[in-house]
């Protein structure tokens, strides 16, 4: 890795769980270190990529990873589909990044107003039906909804459910047979977070 920019160097779970944390208080204080838009893909980039850390998250368009976390080009793989749900794809583009790219941190990153969980929600207490394909995203995502009370108020059932949809897909990372070795003995970590959409804040899982 001789030559390799200082920000794209493997590094451990915990370290790179700082440099999201940190991107993202950059990103609150209006004081990102990317011009996202205006700058091209950097040279060294076209060798190879050396992200440091990998985000399952929504595909919903107010939630970039890249800006909320003020990375560079590289820095993150980033894995985008509703509800941020695990799929057979999901898992394979997972694996390939702890095979192949060598991160040490993963993230499932949900957030408010989730459009996906919402039509989850409507579909288990409301019987609203949505197209094919919907419904087979939407039964990806409604075991982990089973402990969501009924009769919460709309925005804080949603607001839960939010939440437990990230623990869900957690668990399915958990329960891998080739991942859990990897996670028991801390050579990596998966940690759990959730965007706001209101204030700009990520707040992790505990």
């Amino acid at each position: 890795m001789t030559g390799m920019r200082e920000s794209h160097r493997v590094t451990e779970p915990d370290e790179a769980l700082a440099r999201l944390i940190e991107g993202n208080a950059r990103f609150l204080r209006g004081e990102s270190l990317y011009a996202h838009v205006s700058r091209g893909i950097p040279v060294d980039l076209a060798a190879g990529q050396w992200p440091f850390a990998t985000i399952l998250g929504c595909s919903d368009s107010r939630v970039p990873p890249e800006i909320l976390f003020d990375a560079g080009f590289g820095d993150l793989f980033i894995i985008r589909v509703a509800g941020n749900i695990i799929s057979p794809e999901v898992v394979g583009s997972i694996q390939y990044a702890g095979a192949h790219l060598q991160t040490k941190l993963f993230m499932v990153l949900g957030h408010e107003s989730c459009g996906a969980v919402q039509a989850a929600l409507a579909a288990k207490f409301q019987g609203a039906r949505e197209r094919e394909h919907i419904e087979v995203l939407l039964q990806n995502l409604l075991p982990g909804l089973e402990g969501i009370d009924p009769n919460l108020p709309p925005a804080l059932q949603l607001e839960t459910a939010v939440e437990a949809n990230v623990r869900w897909s957690m668990r399915q990372l958990f329960a891998l047979p080739e991942a859990r070795p990897h996670l028991e003995e801390g050579r990596v970590k998966l940690v759990g977070a959730i965007y706001e959409i209101a204030t700009g804040r990520v707040r992790l899982l505990t």
